[in-house]
């Protein structure tokens, strides 16, 4: 046994050495939620891929493929063309993912209001920070084998001595509460008949882009996998894989605490219009949002 612990101990370093880190504890994630019930209602044991993550990994690879290279590897003619391939990645990304959430802060947003439970809201995130630290460096290698502008990251850089990196997460914040209540307003509030997913799919991609112009102090990554991923390997030789996480906690009020707060801002304002709970709580007030009158509420309304 001490001899079968050692040895995966050995080969769990050695794959780290190669890959970025966090990346083979969040490999694990994958196999998450792997519980079945049969028929009968007993539980069976069965070792299984867990969807979600696959979609988060593959979604994430495919946004950052798509929406980062705008600019760099194509739509480099003007700033329209530009915007239409960022926002045919958007869509593109989100179609063949199957859906995926590719942003930590929505994750949390979305089991915050009950949308995702906790396991698929960690193998959510787990998938998406996976695929982020890999793309990258990936992406470097095809932009160098292949002769084109490598893709940038978001990156806020600290002014002076004094400066604790309130700005930059009031950017994210501000940028993260925005892209949510568009998301909810997109997603849950409005609906555009038989062509709804491709209208309100590219409607968010303007709204991502139009965030991005509109809040550029720190990138903006509006997007915690985007801020770190990136931060991984940029910080660390570009030609070599990450080997740490940053270690200045500007970072993280910038680029976790930023987008996830203003994630849950926004989260507990649309709990409160749709009169929704929060973190599983029902919130003191609401609704706002108007229900429209059923036939079952009009025959309780004649009988008051």
């Amino acid at each position: 046994m001490k001899f079968i612990a050692s040895s995966l101990a050995a080969v769990m370093a050695k794959l780290s050495s190669y890959t970025p880190p966090g990346v083979v504890m969040g490999l694990a994630a994958v196999f998450l939620g792997s519980t079945t019930t049969t028929g009968s209602g007993n539980e069976k044991k069965t070792v299984v891929v867990n969807r979600s993550w696959i979609q988060e990994f593959v979604g994430t690879l495919l946004m950052i493929g798509l929406t980062f290279s705008p600019g760099k590897w194509w739509g480099t003619s003007s700033t329209l063309s530009n915007w239409v391939c960022h926002a045919v990645g958007v869509v593109a990304a989100d179609y063949i993912g199957g859906g995926p959430h590719v942003n930590p802060a929505v994750s949390v947003s979305m089991f915050a209001l009950g949308k995702c439970d906790y396991t698929e809201m960690y193998v959510r995130i787990m998938g998406s920070m996976v695929a982020g630290l890999l793309a990258f460096p990936f992406f470097y290698f095809v932009s160098a084998a292949s002769g084109v502008t490598s893709l940038g990251g978001p990156e806020y850089n600290l002014q002076d001595e004094e400066d604790d990196g309130v700005a930059g997460f009031l950017n994210e914040f501000f940028a993260t509460f925005l892209l949510m209540v568009a998301i909810y307003a997109l997603n849950f509030e409005l609906h555009f008949g038989e062509w709804h997913y491709w209208i309100k799919q590219t409607l968010t991609a303007v709204v991502i882009r139009y965030l991005i112009v509109v809040f550029p102090l720190s990138g903006p990554a509006i997007n915690p996998m985007l801020g770190t991923s990136w931060a991984v390997f940029a910080e660390n030789d570009s030609a070599n894989v990450g080997v740490h996480f940053p270690a200045d906690p500007e970072h993280y009020i910038v680029y976790w605490a930023g987008p996830v707060l203003g994630g849950l801002a926004a989260t507990f304002l649309y709990a409160i219009y749709i009169g929704g709970t929060f973190f599983g709580y029902k919130v003191p007030v609401g609704p706002i949002k108007q229900v429209a009158p059923t036939p079952n509420n009009k025959a309780e309304g004649k009988k008051d």
